[in-house]
Order: structure tokens, then sequence, then C-alpha cells
């Protein structure tokens, strides 16, 4: 079984900063394409940033791009998304996930955390 955890979520004004931080562990000797999602209220949950174990990146949502950037930390299996010029509309709960190296799904998932921009 993989874990995943994220943390990092909190409250900010529009136009601040955050940053999200991830870590899969567990039973898994692979390096996992990892990547983050985030769900609104009331909308459906959308991909925002992906990055394989290269360090090759991909983003979701044209509202992200040059505002977000995901990265691979130093410990195996660890993301970062740093989100910059966040908007109210950024505003959601954000879930890091790991996909599963054999079928290629988004199997593995975190809790969330909540992200909040305040205009």
């Amino acid at each position: 079984q993989v874990k995943v955890v994220e943390s990092g979520g909190g409250s900010v004004q529009a136009g601040g900063s955050l940053t999200l931080t991830c870590a899969a562990s567990g039973r898994t000797d692979s390096s996992l394409f990892m990547g983050w999602f985030r769900q609104a209220p009331g909308q459906e949950r959308e991909f925002v940033a992906g990055i394989n174990w290269g360090g090759s990146a991909t983003y979701g949502p044209d509202s992200v791009k040059g505002r977000f950037t995901i990265s691979r930390g130093n410990a195996k299996n660890s993301v970062s998304l740093e989100m910059n010029s966040l908007k109210p509309e950024d505003t959601a709960v954000y879930y890091c996930a790991a996909r599963n190296p054999l079928s290629g799904d988004w199997t593995y998932w975190g809790q969330g955390t909540q992200v909040t921009v305040s205009s």
C-alpha cells in the first residue's frame, strides 16, 4: 500500500503565494509519477499539474500556467507545488496523487489540503 500525505495549505490574500508539499511512502520501489488536483465547492475535481521521475512537468488549466510550478523534492516520491499570484478562483481543496506504476491510473490519493484565497 502507498500512503500519500500533503501539507502546506492555508489562507492567503489575492496576489500572495503558497507552497504545497507531498510525499508518497510505503510499498513501492518505483519512482512514481505524481501530481496535484483541486476541487472547488460544487465543481468537479480537476488536474492541476503532474511530474514524472525525470522532472518533466505538465500543467492542466491555462489559468495556472505561469503561476504554478510543480517540482520534485530531494526525497524519493516527494513533490511540491509552488503557487504564486494566487486568485480567489484558486480557492479549492488541493489533492496530491500518485499513479500506479503498473496501470498508470491515479490510484493513490492524499487527504487533501484547503487553500483559500481572499480578495
